[in-house]
């Protein structure tokens, strides 16, 4: 058990490598465009998740943590799951194995039908709303505070099905942003008895933790060790 945090697991965040979608300047959050092919990794976002695989793997290494204790838990979306490939070249895993696996409550937080395919400076205007009341959604699209619910059940799926692993997650800035939060927040939490992680996590979903969100921002390829 992780102390002060109540997971099995120790947890990595990456956000994918720089993809075509952040070389055009658009916004492609829903499932049915971000799991199309011509939206994967651009030739520089390659680069970020090898090196991005290469810090990981170094870790692993100064921390004696086994390569088969490593599990890559990945989006659907093709530039994350074009990231984990990568990643998991460099562990010399493959995708298709039995240590990564996809799941769909990792995807991109879905800005509405008014944002999606639009310009990425409308980001601004979604996260201008989150500050104010990060439980208001944009129209037709998901609020902080559903991201926030159905990363927990992510995150409770994962702990049910590792114990004493590394667990890389490879998702989205919104997504790994609100994450973040989440686990911070528990963190700080007074105790580490405060009841199973479902509840302390319901405690802290409220709009003067979860409007922060930004503040845990990472760089297309960024790794960062949070649990």
């Amino acid at each position: 058990m992780v102390e002060g945090i109540g997971v099995g697991n120790r947890y990595w965040v990456l956000r994918h490598g720089k993809s075509i979608p952040n070389q055009t300047g658009l916004i492609v959050s829903s499932m049915e465009n971000g799991t199309l092919e011509i939206y994967k990794l651009a030739s520089e976002g390659i680069d970020q998740a090898q090196l991005a695989g290469e810090l990981f793997l170094k870790e692993l290494k100064e921390k004696a943590i086994p390569i088969e204790n490593v599990r890559i838990c990945y989006s659907p979306f093709s530039r994350t799951t074009h990231t984990a490939n990568v990643v998991a070249s460099v562990l010399n895993l493959s995708l298709d194995g039995p240590q990564c696996k996809v799941y769909e409550d990792l995807r991109e937080r879905y800005f509405g039908p008014t944002f999606e395919l639009q310009s990425h400076d409308k980001y601004t205007e979604i996260w201008d709303l989150d500050e104010i009341d990060p439980f208001m959604r944009p129209e037709g699209g998901e609020s902080v505070a559903d991201v926030a619910s159905r990363l927990t059940s992510a995150l409770m799926q994962i702990e049910s099905e590792f114990q004493g692993c590394a667990i890389l997650i490879v998702s989205h800035g919104d997504p790994l942003q609100i994450l973040q939060t989440i686990f911070n927040a528990v963190r700080e939490q007074a105790g580490p008895d405060g009841g199973d992680l479902v509840s302390r996590i319901e405690a802290i979903k409220v709009p003067s933790v979860l409007s922060q969100h930004r503040k845990h921002a990472l760089l297309t390829g960024q790794l960062r060790a949070v649990v």
